[in-house]
């Protein structure tokens, strides 16, 4: 109390160290969040199967690029494997959508009805195809909420038409908005049925093969595993693979993403931690440079009190005390900054800063380390201090 000053500058250092570390982490926690949220809107039980690669002279173009997959092999999934619950099979391109004097260069996703139910991904308004205008190759269209606002602006798409690569199609409904996932914007989609995808848009039929671009399994609750099995072993048979030759597909589930959305995102928040830790660091050699100063400055005063009879213990907890004070009133003050910088920050950035009781419990206790740990060797050093020499000190 006697260097107000002095005090208030050593107890920011572990004030911006705290606060630092609870905002940080508040960060990354919000981040694991998002990602979660993200992976959890792909829908439930998932588990997608995309085409092998392909290559170009020895160059593998990446999975996915090969034409393995079909219609055919959707349907066979969807009749022969117990633990799948239900199956999408989609085939995408990037054609022009136009209406009146406005056009887009849009993805123009092929599917089947069950894809909503599957990705839970619904129409706002109108409606999405049914099972009828699949059979019948209906020229029908669902939009997504950035296509109908690039194309209609404030109008009301529904019941109106639009052409699609010159084909006439009728809109009977307008998707819920989505936002991105994974760089793709599922908002700047079209929706058509997959049979009138290949009649009148992209050209396949079976005599020339109706490939797939992927297809969307919902298996069974508790059984991806099983469902796993039954598809890759579906799908060698119907491939004709055989050991030792590699699938020409590849299945991935919405664990596997979860799983690396997680380790991302626990990197993320280790990073950050540890940036935040540092300057905890930097306030704890702070706390210690003014000890250090201070039993210099009150070396007289040490020397007199062991004099008429302290004993080392009780100048040892005399320091030890002080700076574990600084140490914690910075941390308490730390704590309700970074909470506050947290919510500022969710509030102003739009981004969700997740703040834990295990980060404020965790701050607490390391500002309390801190202070006896940085304290304890100037403490000794008061302590030891021979009381003739500590008197002669001016």
């Amino acid at each position: 109390m006697s260097n107000r000053l002095r005090s208030s500058l050593t107890v920011l250092g572990i004030v911006i160290g705290i606060a630092s570390v609870i905002t940080l982490l508040g960060i990354g926690k919000g981040a694991q969040t998002e990602a979660e949220k993200q992976v959890q809107s792909l829908g439930t039980n998932l588990i997608f199967v995309r085409p092998g690669s392909s290559s170009t002279s020895s160059i593998s173009l990446g999975q996915g690029t090969s034409q393995t997959l079909t219609y055919e092999d959707s349907q066979a999934i969807k009749k022969n494997c117990p633990a799948v619950l239900d199956v999408a099979p989609q085939y995408s391109s990037n054609l022009q959508a136009q209406y009146g004097e406005r056009n887009t260069l849009t993805t123009v996703n092929a599917t089947e009805p069950s894809y909503t139910t599957i990705r839970s991904f619904r129409p706002a308004r109108g409606r999405f195809f049914n099972e009828t205008e699949m059979r019948e190759e209906a020229r029908v269209c669902v939009l997504g909420d950035t296509v109908a606002l690039d194309l209609f602006g404030n109008l009301d798409p529904l019941k109106k038409k639009i052409l699609i690569r010159g084909e006439l199609f009728d809109v009977i409904g307008i998707m819920e908005h989505k936002g991105a996932n994974y760089n793709i914007d599922m908002d700047d989609q079209i929706f058509i049925p997959i049979s009138t995808g290949y009649s009148a848009l992209f050209g396949l039929s079976q005599v020339t093969g109706r490939t797939v671009k992927s297809i969307l399994v919902e298996a069974k609750p508790q059984e991806d595993e099983l469902a796993q099995f039954q598809i890759t072993n579906l799908l060698r048979f119907r491939h004709n693979i055989v050991a030792p030759q590699g699938d020409d597909f590849m299945l991935r589930t919405q664990s596997d993403i979860m799983q690396a959305a997680q380790s991302i995102t626990g990197v993320f928040s280790l990073l950050l931690g540890t940036t935040a830790g540092i300057s905890l660091v930097v306030g704890g050699i702070g706390i210690m440079n003014i000890m250090l100063v201070s039993v210099t400055e009150r070396t007289k005063e040490i020397g007199i009190r062991k004099a008429i009879g302290a004993k080392y213990n009780q100048i040892l907890s005399q320091f030890v005390i002080e700076a574990t004070l600084m140490s914690v009133s910075g941390g308490i003050v730390g704590i309700l900054l970074g909470v506050g910088c947290s919510n500022a920050l969710s509030t102003m950035a739009n981004w969700k800063a997740i703040v834990s009781t295990e980060s404020i419990l965790l701050s607490f206790f390391v500002s309390l380390g801190i202070g006896l740990f940085f304290g304890i060797y100037p403490a000794r050093k008061a302590a030891k201090l021979d009381p003739i020499v500590a008197l002669r000190s001016e």
